[in-house]
């Protein structure tokens, strides 16, 4: 397959308009991407640290791993504005512009305001990708939405895994822990080089946005379906990324193996991620691998509650297969459910718009239950509830509602 834009007006420059190859966009996707996990992942495992040079109780520092996330939800429908006025893959640009300035800001993280506002910036520009990045795929993708979204998922667990699992090795390699924070900018940097190819060829001075503004589906039962599944997805993971290290931690492990635990977490995700969704594209009917990952979940959520001590590195493997993969597959139900590229978009501002400000309530509900009762359980019985409710949304979820439109 061959993705193509429109020539330049006359006098644009001599050279002819060139294809943009699949590949090529897949691999800037994939280096996109690596930048839209690793700011919150990066956090946990230092989260005791920071508290104590920052002075943060239980909720501020669940608001700080919270932060990116009710970005992610606020700026949903700002970002679906911005790819009508100026394309989507100019979007991308600036996205990783700002979330690559965000990161570099917080090497000034012992200052709360440097802390915080670099951390804004970056769930800003995470919040820009996450909205637009759907609608690319279901244009130049739509036969393979499950490959390629399973594709940019792997590369956004890839970056989270290796985020979680360096950022304590790297604050004692550099000296502090803003350091280890501010490192992540780099791969931003990375990011940015690599998409602003894309970019390029895809506007032109003459060249409408293919972008259409339009009103989010708020009347849709399925598109209230598919944000009630990433709502209660995003509470899961954004609680369990959090607090999973430091839930160890308070049970006597040392930094570095929780911190570790919370990369098995995260590792777990990229194989779920990368396979579930390829596979799902083979069946009219996806639910049944729905069904796989949220059972996952829920066999992992049962042991972490239970019996933490018991096996956990291969319950959290289970719970990070389970939250990877469920992920994965509801961003595919973005493109399912949307029939053209700008109905995903749409689409998939409302859920985002929805399921983040919902799992914003996560961490810092969590940590919340933490102070008042003094440890994690009732958290965690919490979260398994949730489990269960998300069974139900998913057998809503039939290949018949891809005909009714949104």
């Amino acid at each position: 397959m061959t993705v193509t834009v429109p020539a330049a007006a006359p006098g644009a420059g001599s050279d002819p308009d060139r294809p943009v190859r699949p590949v090529l966009l897949a691999a800037a996707l994939f280096l996109a991407a690596l930048n839209l996990r690793a700011a919150m992942s990066s956090v946990p495992p230092l989260l005791d640290s920071v508290r104590r040079d920052v002075g943060l109780s239980g909720v501020g520092a669940g608001a700080l791993t919270t932060l990116p996330v009710l970005c992610m939800g606020l700026f949903a429908p700002a970002a679906q504005r911005l790819a009508a006025r100026i394309g989507r893959e100019a979007a991308v640009a600036v996205a990783l512009a700002v979330l690559t300035s965000g990161l570099a800001l917080r090497a000034l993280g012992v200052h709360p305001a440097a802390l915080f506002g670099g951390t804004l910036l970056a769930g800003v520009g995470i919040a820009i990708c996450g909205v637009v990045l759907p609608g690319i795929v279901k244009e130049h993708f739509a036969s393979r939405a499950g490959a390629v979204t399973g594709l940019y998922m792997t590369s956004m667990m890839l970056g989270a895994t290796v985020a979680a699992g360096a950022s304590v090795p790297l604050a004692g390699a550099l000296g502090s822990w803003p350091a280890a924070l501010a490192v992540w900018s780099l791969v931003g940097v990375v990011g940015l080089v690599g998409w602003l190819p894309v970019a390029a060829r895809a506007h032109r001075p003459d060249r409408r946005p293919r972008v259409v503004a339009g009103r989010l589906p708020w009347r849709s039962r399925t598109a209230w379906l598919v944000s009630a599944y990433l709502a209660i997805q995003s509470v899961l993971f954004y609680s369990q990324l959090a607090w999973l290290a430091p839930a160890y931690e308070a049970a006597g492990w040392r930094p570095g193996a929780a911190g570790l635990l919370l990369a098995v977490f995260t590792v777990t995700q990229l194989g779920a991620a990368l396979t579930v969704p390829a596979l799902a594209d083979r069946t009219a009917d996806r639910r049944p691998w729905f069904y796989l990952v949220v059972g996952a979940s829920l066999i992992g959520m049962t042991a972490l509650l239970a019996a933490p001590e018991v096996l956990p590195w291969v319950f959290v493997a289970v719970l990070g297969f389970g939250q990877g993969g469920g992920f994965a597959l509801g961003l595919v139900l973005l493109v399912d459910y949307a029939p053209d590229p700008a109905a995903a978009g749409r689409l998939a501002a409302m859920a985002f718009l929805v399921c983040y400000l919902l799992a914003a309530l996560g961490p810092i509900g969590v940590g919340g239950l933490h102070d008042l009762t003094g440890g994690y359980p009732t958290g965690w019985a919490v979260l398994l509830c949730l489990d269960l409710a998300q069974l139900a949304v998913v057998w809503q979820l039939s290949p018949a509602r891809r005909s009714r439109g949104l």
